[in-house]
């Protein structure tokens, strides 16, 4: 039998985190959050989630002689093929050992193209703009802005498209995204981990890349630098595999993980997940030994619909799992909760009053299954609530 958790009380909590300008708070923004920017019917979604851009992948790739005998490489390890991350990351393993001699069937040049026709076909899908002013990344940059914090906002991201930096340029927000310059933007190390950027500066981590980021070589090193304008015809770094290749191409991605990993360890650190289905097991990994050495610190992470998917029952085992056995994981769904690895439906306490609507209109009631909701999962709520609460922390 499940317990019970009050939506108002942990709404109170969430809010009085947030409000919190001398901790630490981050964001974690995954590729469920593209899919809630509202568009007219034809033109939804603005960017495919995961297996809907490994489906047009895969069909465009379909009459492919060389990505077809890959394929059949990848699924004999046992690997995903509707997984265009696990696509990618097998293929980045070939192309790590290709070097002088064929592999799988397959030699340097011929991987190299695959991946370049991959990558052309996913910047083709995800180098796209906000429609408007007032969509969910923009509520986001106006709750960013509300605040002047002792602490900086850090933003971690999994997504290559440039939709937070859209939202955060057209607010006026300042950010720093681990790159410096003006001609060829480039990685600068000293400054991601000594952490000498203004503190009205939002930090933006792209833990999987962007396509906006290219890699050159210049004798034996490679050097990884930002761009202004999208090229088709040139590779974009965008999702790593988490293997051992030149250290040079992999240097950004670490630095970029070791910063998560850093910020889930401060004290009292404060981390909210959106989008995110904890379907990565090398982030999965890192976020619980982060969690378990540090206990003051928390992650609240926001999951959409519903626990059981009719579609996917099994779509949310995974976070299940892990939060059932970390009591810092708190995982939200749209009908229950993960809280304290106590899992519990969401049941208002008669005594629980808040005449804030602020609060109480983001707690539904289905009166003929008696069931009560709470729809944070998907990122449109989400951001609107952090509009409205904007100010709260002075007026409760």
């Amino acid at each position: 039998m499940d317990s019970i958790h009050d939506p108002i009380r942990h709404l109170r909590y969430l809010r009085q985190s947030l409000s919190q300008d001398n901790e630490s708070i981050g964001f974690f923004i995954s590729a469920g959050c593209p899919l809630s920017v509202p568009m007219d019917e034809d033109k939804w979604p603005l960017i495919p989630d995961v297996a809907n851009l490994t489906k047009y992948v895969n069909s465009q790739l379909a009459t492919d002689v060389d990505y077809i005998k890959f394929l059949e490489e990848l699924e004999k390890s046992g690997r995903n093929k509707e997984n265009i991350e696990e696509v990618l990351s097998f293929l980045r393993m070939l192309l790590s050992v290709s070097v002088g001699g064929d592999v799988r069937g397959l030699n340097q040049i011929q991987i190299e193209e695959i991946e370049k026709k991959i990558c052309r076909l996913i910047s083709s899908k995800i180098d796209v703009n906000l429609p408007n002013d007032e969509t969910p990344y923009h509520y986001f940059g106006k709750w960013i802005r509300s605040i002047d914090r002792k602490n900086a906002i850090e933003i971690f991201t999994t997504n290559y498209d440039l939709l937070l930096e859209q939202a955060l340029e057209e607010l006026e927000i300042p950010y720093f995204d681990g790159f410096v310059g003006a001609r060829r933007p480039f990685v600068d190390l000293r400054a991601i981990e000594d952490n000498l950027i203004p503190s009205h500066w939002v930090r933006l981590w792209k833990i999987h890349g962007s396509i906006n980021w290219r890699m050159e070589k210049s004798g034996v090193k490679h050097f990884v630098y930002r761009v202004s304008n999208i090229d088709p015809n040139n590779v974009n770094m965008i999702y790593p595999s988490h293997l051992k290749y030149e250290e040079s191409r992999k240097m950004p991605y670490l630095a970029l993980m070791d910063q998560l990993n850093r910020f889930i360890r401060k004290k009292s650190s404060f981390l909210v997940m959106a989008g995110y289905s904890f379907n990565d097991g090398h982030i999965n990994d890192l976020i619980i030994g982060a969690l378990k050495s540090n206990p003051s610190g928390m992650i609240v992470a926001l999951m959409f619909g519903n626990f059981e998917d009719i579609e996917n029952p099994l779509k949310y085992n995974e976070a299940f799992r892990l939060a059932k056995n970390q009591h810092n994981l708190n995982i939200w769904f749209d009908d229950c909760a993960i809280i304290g690895t106590v899992k519990g439906l969401w049941v208002r306490n008669p005594r629980s009053e808040d005449h804030d609507d602020r609060i109480t209109a983001l707690v539904t009631h289905d009166a003929t299954e008696n069931r009560y909701f709470v729809k944070l999962g998907n990122f449109l709520n989400f951001t609107q609530f952090l509009v409205r609460i904007i100010g709260s922390d002075e007026e409760s």
